[in-house]
């Protein structure tokens, strides 16, 4: 890391107003305290940036690996203030993008290992739910893949194969009647079922993860934006408005924010999704509509929309567009044309639920790599430095995984985490902002136009 990255992160003045209006979930939190913010000079052994889902597994799993280690994570507002506290809650074995387009770019073995990883990912974050009684509505009711409309079956047909020649477990196929037994006649065609994956509360989950951390040790410091990172002999200068952080190692858990860091922005890309909620259904309207499984569904469109029930049952509604942004603007949380199209779209499915209101609406940032896939890295050769970036809108369950890898990488222990294909990989840059924003425009503007062919 050879140059300093100076930028700004702006801290609204009612932070706490401004956290838990970030999203239904986060409005879910009772009101708790925040932790101190960065103060003075002081030192660390690895500081982490990021109170997100990596960053608190990484400080919480450093902590287990390095038992005297002083550990510090460095978040700008409040731990799940990102993507973290505003996603749907899916914890799914999606890597990337399809099974066929990772077995495009990286073959057929490193997409296997990457589902197998995925698998691990989600079995991981039941295993800590359990083991450190975390409250956030876990549900272990599957996901299932839909095609809603004639089109969309040869792409779930495609996947079905894919899983059947590669021997994956815990995969199966849902034919039209029997999608209609449970969702009733019309709304799908074909389905893929995955029993393993589960749903939760990512808000009330980033609040257990920051516990976790916390009771192993780990210091945290919240409402402290970085505002310069400087290399100096045997570490870093980290400084904050109020503080000055010097470290030996230094993570940046910062997965779609990356793009405020000179060294890390050409690596992904963000880009907004958005998601509406439901009030809570009456039994009468629940009933209505089947979904006896209560699992998280997703449709085979290229701009998916993805929808579930919540602990209370409020319908979730979430995709059918992204918006990326340009010039580091973060300022992209609400967006009344995709609200409006969600909302047609959930009369569209369950027209039983005709008059149905919408609470709430909000949005969050995606980090997206130019080959779609994550990516875990080092910055510089002295390995001091380290990564998470690109998880595609699937970090529920990938990355608190991540986190222990990263941990693992941190104490110097090799794993079968390490050894991964995608820790180290390079990766392809995005060019400049004003080449890649109408690049991704065009992307946008050519899978809706697809989307919009296959009905």
């Amino acid at each position: 890391m050879s140059r300093p990255l100076n930028f700004n992160i702006p801290i609204s003045e009612s932070l706490e107003k401004d956290y838990r209006s970030r999203s239904f979930w986060m409005e879910t939190l009772s009101k708790i305290p925040v932790n101190d913010p960065l103060h003075g000079s002081q030192r660390c052994d690895i500081a982490i940036i990021g109170g997100g889902f990596t960053g608190l597994s990484t400080a919480y799993h450093t902590r287990k690996l390095m038992p005297g280690a002083n550990v510090r994570v460095i978040e700008a507002n409040r731990c799940g203030f990102g993507s973290s506290g505003r996603n749907a809650g899916f914890s799914t074995t999606l890597f990337g993008m399809a099974k066929s387009i990772t077995a495009m770019r990286f073959g057929k073995e490193n997409a296997i290992a990457a589902h197998h990883y995925m698998e691990d990912a989600v079995d991981y974050v039941a295993k800590i739910i359990k083991e450190h009684t975390i409250d956030c509505d876990y549900e272990k009711s599957g996901s299932m893949l839909v095609a809603t409309t004639p089109a969309q079956v040869k792409r779930i047909e495609n996947e079905l194969r894919i899983a059947e020649q590669w021997g994956l477990e815990g995969i199966e196929s849902r034919n039209k009647a029997q999608l209609a037994e449970e969702f009733g006649p019309g709304n799908y065609y074909k389905g893929m079922f995955e029993n393993r994956s589960a749903l939760l509360n990512p808000a009330r989950f980033i609040r257990g993860l920051m516990r976790m951390a916390i009771e192993a040790g780990c210091v945290i410091h919240e409402k402290s934006p970085v505002t310069s990172i400087k290399e100096v002999p045997g570490g870093f200068q980290i400084h904050t408005p109020e503080g000055e952080l010097h470290a030996d190692k230094m993570v940046f858990a910062t997965n779609a924010y990356s793009t405020l860091f000179p060294n890390l922005s050409a690596k992904q890309t963000p880009t907004f999704t958005y998601i509406i909620l439901s009030e809570p259904l009456t039994d009468n309207q629940l009933a209505s509509i089947g979904w006896q499984s209560r699992c998280g569904l997703e449709d085979a469109r290229s701009l998916i929309h993805y929808y579930r029930l919540t602990a209370d049952n409020r319908i979730l509604m979430g995709g059918g567009d992204i918006n990326p942004i340009y010039n580091r603007n973060f300022n992209h949380d609400s967006n009344n044309k995709v609200f409006a199209k969600l909302e047609n779209q959930v009369n569209n499915i369950f027209p039983q639920l005709k008059g149905l209101k919408f609470t709430h609406h909000w949005g969050g940032a995606v980090s997206i790599t130019a080959d779609m896939a994550p990516a875990i890295g080092f910055i510089g050769k002295n390995k001091r430095a380290l990564y998470s970036l690109g998880l595609m809108g699937h970090g529920v369950s990938m990355a608190p995984y991540n986190g222990l890898c990263i941990a693992e990488l941190l104490a110097n222990k090799k794993s079968k985490r390490t050894e991964m294909f995608f820790v180290g990989r390079r990766i392809i840059p995005w060019p400049p902002h004003l080449i890649s924003f109408p690049i991704l425009r065009g992307v946008r503007r050519l899978l809706k136009f697809e989307d919009r062919l296959r009905g």
